[in-house]
């Protein structure tokens, strides 16, 4: 046998025998370290705590908010039976499913049609005009402040007849010449037929809820936690 040969088998066999030492070693001082740590801290620190997590439907029922309770007059009852979409100048008012109760005016600016609800009875529909660009009717739910018949605008000087103050720097819901093409400078503007008879339905504190683009239906509330101007 050559002495290479030799040289080859010599290593195939070192190798081995010292790689088998060294992995006792370590198995041996691991083994070891395992029986002291049970014995010093016993089994249940020596080896890792299982997490432990809370079931999902309890963790969802932590966080979850209870929602609030609508009270009944402030919750849809009817709505008035309107087959087509209301055209600028034109309203309907039926007291008839009206029942004594709290008012509540709701605007979709989107839809610019206003609502009267009595008792959660729609009463009354109309077409609007609104405000656009600098001037947009704002958004949110805000209680009648003043009422005037008679008012006259002191920063346009315009007469705004039937006058329902909403905000403090002068946006109201007041009768209007309302047609295609007009706009206001933040008022509701509505139908002098109309804003005649919701003048003398609407109380000061009653509610005017403005949204642009909210549907409500029957059953649905009125009133939400929109913002109060």
């Amino acid at each position: 046998m050559s002495a290479t040969t030799d040289f080859f088998r010599s290593r195939w066999l070192r190798v081995p025998a010292g790689f088998v030492a060294m992995s006792l070693a370590s198995l041996l001082a691991f083994h070891v370290g395992q029986d002291a740590a049970q014995v010093l801290f016993g089994k249940s620190q020596a080896e890792a705590a299982p997490m432990v997590r809370a079931p999902a439907a309890k963790l969802a029922a932590a966080v979850s908010t209870p929602k609030p309770t609508v009270e009944s007059p402030f919750v849809v009852k009817s709505i008035l039976k309107i087959d087509e979409p209301i055209k600028f100048g034109q309203f309907y008012w039926d007291e008839s499913k009206g029942e004594p109760g709290p008012l509540v005016v709701t605007v979709d600016l989107e839809a610019r049609v206003l609502s009267v609800f009595r008792n959660g009875h729609e009463i009354g529909a109309t077409a609007i005009l609104k405000g656009y660009g600098e001037k947009p009717t704002p958004v949110g739910v805000f209680p009648i402040s003043e009422k005037d018949a008679d008012h006259v605008s002191n920063i346009y000087d315009a007469p705004m007849p039937y006058m329902l103050r909403l905000t403090g720097d002068g946006v109201s819901i007041h009768s209007s010449k309302v047609e295609k093409g007009y706009a206001t400078n933040g008022c509701i503007g509505v139908p002098d037929g109309f804003a005649k008879r919701l003048f003398a339905q609407a109380k000061l504190g009653d509610k005017v809820i403005i949204t642009d683009g909210k549907r409500i239906g029957v059953g649905d509330p009125i009133l939400s936690d929109t913002h109060v101007g």
